[in-house]
């Protein structure tokens, strides 16, 4: 192994010291799918718990950064809890390197990104953990996605290896399982036909699906885009968080534009008009839409608020 490994009497642990103050709850929020999210369980201490489906079998990794000795502490459990503990500073956003992203085209953006320097955006290496739930939120609003994924989650899953039972932490169930699900299954489940095709046909490619982690971003979002039903929107979210794509944007998102729209010019916009303010950034227009929300006034409410942001990518 690349690092040292201490088994304990329940898992195996790994003390990691980053280079930079890594905010791990941040970095690991976009891995959440809302707050019941059965594959990742955050403590009010601190400690987030994630059950993956990793390569070499099913893992649960608790993460916790620890500010008095400068290290993040990882312990896993299961039989990808190596895998799993290899993979944690990627998890946490050591392969996202911002050398060369300049924010000064935009006010907004520079002020982002003085106040958010050290945000890193992480990468699971796992691409059907994100396609799944990415196609599940095509069309329809975050609480409902949510939902079904939770409930795909928790009848076809399995529990998480280790001691996360008092967390009900569980894993994905495996591409196999998933697309041999009936379509009356599909609708108990909340999910409508043209997300049900998606998601089956995607689990039946899973293998080569999985093999884009070793291909450049381009490449990966080409391979995404040739399935039907995947379109620029879905590759966007799983490239984000699978392969920590900082050059990867939502477009086709129900919000995306006007919160950007509003912290660069104080309007709601298009998404042909995100891509021109956004072009400067490239090979850093996700990171440059995050620093504008950030550092950019935000769009003012219309209606009473919601208990889960609406989320209605076109595809």
């Amino acid at each position: 192994m690349a690092h040292p490994t201490t088994p304990d009497r329940e898992g195996r642990t790994r003390s990691w010291v980053p280079g930079w103050p890594v905010a791990v709850g941040q970095v690991l929020r976009p891995q959440r799918r809302g707050a019941g999210d059965p594959t990742q369980r955050h403590e009010e201490s601190g400690r987030i718990w994630r059950a993956m489906r990793t390569p070499v079998g099913p893992a649960s990794l608790c993460v916790q950064a620890r500010p008095s000795t400068g290290d993040v502490l990882g312990r896993a459990w299961g039989p990808g809890a190596e895998w799993a503990l290899d993979r944690m500073p990627s998890l946490l956003g050591a392969d996202d390197d911002p050398t060369g992203f300049e924010p000064h085209h935009h006010p907004e953006v520079a002020a982002g990104w003085r106040t958010h320097q050290h945000w890193r955006i992480g990468a699971t290496g796992l691409v059907m953990e994100s396609l799944v739930p990415s196609i599940l939120e095509q069309k329809v609003t975050g609480k409902q996605a949510f939902g079904s994924f939770r409930e795909l989650v928790r009848r076809h899953g399995e529990p998480a290896p280790g001691p996360v039972a008092h967390l009900r932490l569980m894993v994905q169930p495996t591409p196999a399982v998933i697309a041999s699900i009936p379509s009356w299954e599909w609708l108990r489940l909340g999910v409508q036909p043209a997300q049900s095709r998606t998601v089956v046909t995607a689990c039946r490619l899973a293998s080569s699906l999985e093999r884009i982690t070793q291909v450049s971003c381009e490449e990966a979002d080409r391979r995404l885009q040739s399935i039907r039903g995947i379109g620029v929107w879905t590759s966007a979210e799983v490239r984000q968080r699978a392969l920590g794509d900082a050059d990867a944007v939502s477009y086709g998102d129900y919000h995306l534009a006007n919160w950007v729209g509003w912290a660069l010019v104080g309007h709601d916009i298009t998404d042909d008009e995100m891509a021109e303010l956004l072009a400067p950034y490239r090979p850093h227009r996700g990171r440059a839409a995050a620093m504008a929300m950030a550092g950019g006034q935000a769009r003012p409410r219309r209606g009473p608020r919601m208990s889960v942001p609406t989320h209605l990518p076109t595809r």
